[in-house]
């Protein structure tokens, strides 16, 4: 009788503490998105991106879970690129590659290094860079003149430092550099996280504000644009007594409807207007679904759907599998291979490479 006392009031307990725990969750997310509002309400998505690359996935993780990930951990750099606070301790002298043959002569990649400094916080650098190949000048008459390259470099700066035993915080500062013939332009942009862990580490969820900031030097002399900053909040769980991991995140939060149209009245500097979709679907615009089967620590299989991805870029006619994605990871001696498999257009699938490794280990 008294063990069964005891049992119960054990649980009370428990459950006592798991409600503190949600109740510390929902403040700090409070806070940060308190602390955000003001950059939030000055950098309104606008529907287009003023620097490409600072939109893409690095990541071939997060690209087979859908391409947009925040409360998914993993243990290759490029993730912090979706969420800073991502980078934690586990991180100290990793270092990552990744590499993108994306869309027709289009390639872009990145590489990272992380280091953790006991009682300070982990720090990273990163370097991204995309090229979007070579094309024909011409003059006004048409007459080709040769030829010219573009593409955008970025740098990124990353910091994070454990809260408490659930919360970890984070930021990066991103220069990001662009150039088009003999055009040129410069801004900054910024990220911050927060991210939420178990005591059990089955449970992760992450908020993120990704790439606000500002053009400080446009390409001609038009004034310099602010960048389109995008809020993202995600969980994922893993399954207690099952190899399986779920992940779910919400993006452009600080968008309305992400469909448009062109008006009948389609002409030069026609307006927009949203589709006509339904509140379901304009809700799932926003959502990216991921599920990863893990059978060890050494190796995994993941697939994603990005419904956005897929409503944009089917056809009428044809769906194919627009929007789904897919890939796998593995440990080879002290080495981590991630591949991944995205389909962003009835053409053809783009790939995606990471490797990485922790430099203490040799």
């Amino acid at each position: 009788m008294i063990g069964q006392s005891n049992r119960i009031f054990k649980n009370i307990a428990d459950l006592h503490k798991q409600n503190k725990e949600l109740k510390n969750l929902a403040k700090y997310f409070c806070i940060l998105i308190a602390a955000l509002l003001p950059v939030t309400l000055s950098a309104q998505r606008g529907g287009e991106a003023t620097y490409m690359l600072l939109h893409l996935t690095h990541s071939s993780k997060i690209a087979s879970l859908g391409g947009n990930q925040v409360g998914v951990a993993g243990n290759d750099l490029s993730i912090l690129l979706h969420n800073p606070a991502l980078l934690d301790s586990a991180f100290t002298k990793q270092v990552s590659l990744s590499y993108v043959p994306y869309l027709a002569d289009i390639n872009y990649g990145y590489a990272g290094g992380a280091w953790h400094f006991e009682g300070i916080g982990t720090f990273a650098l990163g370097f991204g860079h995309i090229g979007y190949g070579d094309f024909i000048a011409a003059d006004e008459s048409g007459v080709q003149t040769g030829s010219f390259s573009a593409g955008e470099s970025m740098i990124q700066i990353s910091y994070s430092r454990r809260l408490n035993r659930h919360f970890t915080a984070g930021a990066s500062l991103k220069p990001v550099f662009s150039r088009i013939e003999g055009y040129s332009s410069w801004g900054i942009a910024g990220d911050l996280g927060l991210r939420y862990e178990s005591n059990n580490k089955l449970f992760n969820a992450g908020i993120s504000l990704r790439n606000f900031g500002r053009q400080i030097s446009s390409y001609s002399s038009a004034p310099a644009e602010s960048l389109p900053a995008d809020l993202q909040i995600g969980l994922s769980q893993k399954l207690a007594h099952a190899p399986f991991r779920l992940s779910l995140s919400a993006q452009d939060l600080l968008s309305g409807a992400l469909s448009y149209t062109l008006k009948e009245t389609d002409r030069p500097g026609a307006a927009y207007e949203n589709d006509k979709e339904n509140n379901a679907e304009k809700v799932l615009r926003h959502l990216t679904f991921g599920l990863e089967f893990i059978p060890s620590n050494n190796f995994y299989i993941a697939g994603g759907l990005n419904p956005r991805r897929r409503a944009d870029l089917k056809t009428e006619s044809k769906a194919s599998t627009v929007g789904f994605t897919w890939g796998f990871g593995f440990k080879v001696y002290k080495f981590n291979f991630a591949y991944a498999s995205g389909r962003y257009h009835l053409a053809g699938t783009s790939n995606h490479f990471t490797v990485s490794t922790n430099i203490s280990s040799f």
